[in-house]
């Protein structure tokens, strides 16, 4: 058996995900339209490496803490609705080809799970593993993160755990795929026998290129 694991910003989907949810809440008004740019601010100093996944997760979703669980929810379903035409057909097709030739296929990502989930749906990918956000007793969302968040050295914590509750393991696997467009992802990327760069920022192209990986563009 083969394993299968997809990043999504800027690797299924061209675009960050938590941008698109912020510019659709505009949208709706829910949110000021100065939260575009104070958000941008927060990504920025994040791949800079002067904020953490923590700070930049509090500010994108602490403001839907004032919000009932339910219209949340809603506000959710109704995004999910706007999705399809914004999925990438080689990325739909990529997956497609991981899936029907029988591999074990999961989403890993930083993206909060309310709104990973969304798109993995999107791409029809069943397993998911995700950022998971911390809720008060009422079930409203704080802004913090509920256990470790999942980027960089813990997506590889996160998958093994994940396995490890299937009674399954990397070194199980015939091959295993990771595409990703980060090097942020490299404790992952390192740990497959077949790593692939999908639309590689700067330092990932580098390296793939020095040690003969794969690089993919999946152009829209």
């Amino acid at each position: 058996m083969r394993l299968a694991l997809f990043d999504l910003d800027h690797t299924l989907v061209p675009f960050d995900s938590g941008m698109a949810w912020t510019r659709f809440l505009i949208a709706r008004g829910v949110l000021e339209p100065s939260f575009e740019d104070f958000y941008l601010e927060h990504c920025r100093q994040y791949v800079a490496g002067t904020l953490d996944i923590h700070a930049v997760h509090r500010a994108m979703v602490a403001p839907l803490g004032r919000f009932e669980p339910g219209q949340v929810g809603s506000w959710l379903d109704d995004f999910e609705a706007t999705l399809p035409p914004l999925l990438p057909a080689p990325a739909q097709a990529l997956v497609r080809r991981h899936q029907e030739a029988g591999d074990l296929c999961c989403l890993v990502t930083a993206t909060t799970r309310f709104i990973s989930e969304r798109f993995a749906r999107g791409f029809r990918l069943a397993h998911l593993l995700a950022t998971e956000p911390a809720r008060d007793g009422e079930g409203r969302l704080t802004g913090e993160i509920d256990g470790l968040p999942c980027y960089r050295e813990h997506k590889l914590t996160r998958v093994a755990q994940w396995l490890a509750a299937r009674q399954e393991a990397l070194e199980g696997f015939e091959r295993s795929f990771f595409y990703s467009d980060s090097l942020g992802d490299l404790p992952l990327l390192l740990a497959v026998t077949d790593p692939i760069a999908v639309r590689p920022e700067p330092p990932l192209r580098e390296f793939a290129e020095r040690e003969g990986w794969p690089v993919e563009m999946l152009a829209a």
